[in-house]
């Protein structure tokens, strides 16, 4: 059975309901210019955990004072939180609006989405939940929770080596690879039954599982044939159908938003570059990217289709990139120290997570595509964390 972990993050809803206050101001960036936000809140705990919500979002920036929008979320309930939005010195009230959550922290995220929604238009990501990999005391096992790292579950998954979890549609399996056998397998991890069930685990490497965005397909590479090829099953892992049939080695195959393509790595060139193919099969063509001789770790955003992050080696390390098909134009959109590997897109097509990865450390940190602001996440008391998957709310 999952158990909770009993962190001090210092954003637990663990404190009683105090008088509300303001913790200063946020400043949200519009298009064309900066309008700056006021947050109160019932509780210190709330108060703390919405400021640290919008301190990770690009269109908003903490200020001192004088807000143009004040956003006010107060406790209605258990797990209910009130957002009340106004707008300038003169209070005009913009919108109020009473979410529902599992939980009072969970209700707050979600409350902290519809205050971006009503103020920017973007999708909001704060009430998403998170699955990752965390290694402590020479052991890795897969961990969910919220985005900023709360109410974190600990699963029965445990091995030397588990790559790239990844969340069903529905929430309710995450299917992962893992060196359980000494050999890369397939698994599934059952959120309902907490069992875990081989997938796949045919000759050879298994590896680079993701559902379809419906839910009904798994798509993943193979080599049970001879050769690293990407393959598409039924959710069950039964009706494989083969897709590729190169001599080179492919890798990471992951769905466009509408599941009409895949997206994969393939050295056909020379070198990792990224191809786009149907999802029933055909010719591939290759992405334009011209940023990088190694490109990996492909991830299709759903809030604009029109972007693709990527992992590009430049120099002797590797940062996230971001491909824009309309435009046919690529940037490096992180500024490390270190490497930043394993891109994940989040709903608004703008932020998203990677791994920053140094000898012998791994974190989880939440970046924004236009500024290359970048947030670390992952708290050290789980360890080293990496391979985030991000399901929506």
């Amino acid at each position: 059975m999952p158990h909770v972990l009993r962190l001090v993050l210092g954003l637990l809803l663990v404190s009683p309901l105090v008088a509300q206050r303001d913790i200063g101001d946020v400043v949200v960036a519009g298009d064309t210019q900066v309008a700056s936000v006021t947050i109160g809140a019932s509780s210190t705990e709330l108060q703390n955990l919405a400021l640290r919500a919008f301190s990770t979002h690009g269109r908003f920036r903490p200020v001192a004072s004088g807000g143009s929008y004040k956003f006010t979320f107060t406790a209605a309930g258990a797990n209910q939180v009130t957002v009340a939005i106004t707008r300038g010195s003169a209070a005009t009230p913009v919108h109020t609006e009473t979410v529902t959550g599992a939980s009072l922290r969970q209700a707050l995220l979600k409350a902290a989405d519809v205050a971006v929604i009503k103020t920017t238009g973007l999708k909001g990501y704060f009430a998403g939940r998170l699955a990752f990999v965390s290694d402590r005391g020479g052991q890795q096992t897969i961990l969910t929770g919220d985005l900023f790292f709360g109410e974190v579950l600990s699963h029965p998954v445990q091995g030397k080596q588990i790559i790239g979890p990844r969340w069903s549609p529905d929430g309710g399996r995450i299917i992962y690879t893992s060196y359980r056998t000494g050999f890369p397998d397939i698994y599934v991890l059952d959120l309902r039954t907490h069992q875990q069930n081989v997938f796949a685990s045919f000759k050879g490497t298994n590896s680079g599982a993701q559902f379809s965005p419906d839910g009904s397909r798994v798509a993943m590479v193979l080599s049970g044939e001879g050769n690293p090829e990407v393959y598409v099953s039924n959710a069950q892992g039964r009706q494989i159908k083969r897709l590729t049939n190169t001599a080179a080695i492919e890798s990471s195959p992951v769905w466009s938003p509408d599941g009409s393509r895949l997206l994969y790595v393939s050295d056909a060139a020379g070198g990792p570059q990224l191809y786009v193919m149907s999802a029933a099969g055909g010719a591939p063509t290759r992405l334009p990217t011209n940023i990088s001789g190694h490109c990996t770790e492909p991830t299709w955003s759903t809030g604009d289709p029109n972007k693709i992050a990527f992992t590009a080696r430049v120099g002797k390390g590797f940062q996230v990139a971001v491909y824009d098909m309309a435009k046919r134009v690529s940037k490096i959109v992180t500024k490390a120290p270190t490497d930043a590997i394993e891109p994940v897109w989040l709903p608004d097509g703008r932020h998203l997570l990677c791994t920053y990865r140094s000898a012998g450390s791994r974190s989880i940190y939440l970046i924004d595509t236009e500024t290359s602001k970048a947030v670390q996440i992952s708290p050290a008391a789980l360890g080293n964390a990496s391979g985030a998957s991000y399901l929506p709310r």
